[in-house]
């Protein structure tokens, strides 16, 4: 499902990248143009109905946190 929603969000207007980590936590960032973009992808009815299956079959529990990035950099 994670790999289908990579796929789904990239088709997505205003989508600009995404990270992802898993272990005992997993985490996945995704990144986006503006908050519209980020609204439009919430609404999006195959990616509301992953977030469903999510609930029921594969997270205790989950966080949604947007956020503006205003620097990123590294050596």
């Amino acid at each position: 499902m994670a790999e289908k929603m990579v796929e789904l969000a990239s088709k997505q207007p205003g989508f600009i990248g995404i990270e992802s980590a898993r272990g005992e936590v997993g985490i996945t960032v995704s990144y986006w143009t503006d908050v519209d973009s980020i609204k439009k992808w919430k609404a999006n009815v195959e990616h509301s109905e992953a977030q469903r299956l999510g609930h029921e079959k594969w997270y205790s529990s989950f966080k949604t946190r947007i956020s503006k990035v205003e620097r990123d950099y590294g050596i």
